[in-house]
């Protein structure tokens, strides 16, 4: 579609105007974002990737992320209620950063206007459980088995520049499992979703 748009523009058949340029560079982003995307994903699902773990407080790096969504959840009159307790663990910070971001960016999209986003941390003996419940539409029983496998998006009705490439919860899956981690997910048609990520809390 680009390549042919630009073709046009070229050869005269289209004028290059200020709509056409901006559909143009709108395609390009999205392109360079999905070619982004599969470079992490096959960075990700490699059995040689490296996990620089060190030790962290999980609660902080939530607060510090959800604090950076914090302007999106009030302009769309979102609530977002934290209970999180203090809770260490021993994993790659930047990988897990990207989960939480992957996780709670997901929750935006998929929740109406008003509507309610909660984020929970607890820990038993061995794992730390972080979940992310959001009052949103909620995924069919058809799509639900389907939402980890790239390029799925149980929303057919969103476009591609705001559905995204269907890469997220692929990337999110791969990180919890490289870390020999869980997730699930729990979710009820126009009830919400529940997403579930299990980590070990030790080394």
């Amino acid at each position: 579609t680009l390549q042919s748009h630009m073709e046009a523009m070229i050869d005269g058949i289209w004028e290059a105007d200020t709509d056409r340029l901006k559909s143009c560079h709108e395609e390009i982003m999205r392109l360079t974002r999905l070619v982004g995307d599969l470079g992490k994903l096959a960075k990700y699902e490699s059995e040689n990737l490296i996990l620089n773990k060190t030790e962290f407080e999980f609660s902080e790096l939530i607060k510090r992320i959800t604090q950076n969504f914090e302007n999106e959840f009030r302009s769309r009159n979102i609530d977002l209620l934290l209970n999180i307790s203090q809770q260490n663990i021993f994993a790659d910070k930047d990988k897990v950063s990207q989960v939480v971001i992957n996780l709670v960016s997901n929750a935006l999209k998929y929740t109406q206007n008003g509507g309610e986003v909660r984020i929970n941390l607890t820990a038993d003996k061995d794992n730390v459980e972080f979940r992310i419940i959001d009052s949103g539409a909620g995924i069919t029983k058809e799509d639900l088995p389907h939402i980890f496998e790239r390029f799925y998006r149980a929303d057919k009705s969103r476009n591609r520049l705001t559905g995204g490439a269907g890469i997220g919860l692929t990337i999110t899956k791969s990180i919890v499992e490289a870390h020999k981690g869980s997730i699930e997910v729990q979710s009820e048609l126009n009830k919400g979703t529940t997403f579930i990520v299990r980590l070990l809390k030790s080394k």
